[in-house]
């Protein structure tokens, strides 16, 4: 039994098939994006998240969040949305984000390597989801982190060698040795004023994208940060309407795939 859309409603998910995807990374990926949107996402019966911290996962109605009076968009609501466009989700299924991403985390700091906390809660995550019904499945592990890893000047090599492990190891929690692996690029903005600690990071993620098959690495030319949207002083995140567009990008590349 889950909670959904408050604390006072339970509901019995063991009846639902979801096709499962997973959103893992930092703060880019957990949604930090500010300032409006031109078609902002509609909650429905139809795409929920898996959420919630070590001790309790929570299954709600995806939606944005919100930080006090502001709007946070994040990309797997655009994504869901193209995912279901494209008549993907089959009638009488749903889709389920396993909402992982933390921000501020990475591999040089202990979280997200195989023995770390957030690897494991993620595969626990994964294991609540699949083990919900048995015609559950999962069919893409969106990924988007470096950051953290770029101003602790962790080596490209490095990173490229724990990225892979966390791709196999998700494949192989998930029984699907071919799920699809989709990265992207940082903002721009963010990584021109830091280009020689970023560059390692991006380089190595593009590799790992060509070499562990069946992924993708997405491009971010074009999508404005938090600070030319708003104004407001965090150009190392994407703005909303950025967000909404990179969730576009990421679906494009998965379909390739």
């Amino acid at each position: 039994m889950f909670v959904i859309g408050g604390i006072y409603t339970l509901k019995d998910f063991s009846k639902d098939d979801f096709d499962v995807i997973i959103q893992a990374g930092q703060s880019n990926s957990e949604g930090c994006g500010l300032g409006d949107a031109e078609a902002p996402f509609e909650r429905s019966g139809r795409v929920w998240y898996l959420t919630g911290d070590f001790n309790e996962f929570v299954i709600c109605a995806a939606n944005e969040d919100r930080w006090g009076n502001d709007i946070v968009g994040n990309f797997s609501l655009s994504f869901a949305r193209e995912y279901m466009n494209a008549g993907l989700l089959a009638d009488g299924r749903k889709i389920l984000i396993i909402r992982a991403a933390v921000g501020g985390t990475g591999f040089s700091d202990g979280r997200w390597g195989m023995k770390d906390d957030l690897f494991l809660r993620m595969t626990d995550m994964i294991r609540t989801a699949l083990g919900l019904n048995p015609r559950n499945r999962a069919t893409a592990l969106l990924w988007h982190q470096g950051e953290t890893d770029a101003c602790n000047y962790l080596p490209g090599e490095t990173y490229g060698q724990a990225l892979t492990a966390l791709v196999a190891a998700v494949r192989d929690a998930c029984g699907d040795g071919d799920l699809p692996f989709v990265a992207g690029d940082f903002v721009q903005e963010w990584k021109a004023e830091n280009a020689a600690i970023c560059e390692p990071i991006i380089a190595a993620s593009r590799r790992v994208c060509a070499g562990v098959g069946k992924a993708a690495f997405v491009e971010t030319d074009g999508l404005k940060s938090n600070t030319q949207d708003t104004g407001k002083d965090c150009n190392i995140h994407f703005c909303r309407e950025a967000q909404y567009v990179l969730g576009r990008r990421y679906f494009e590349a998965f379909a390739k795939i």
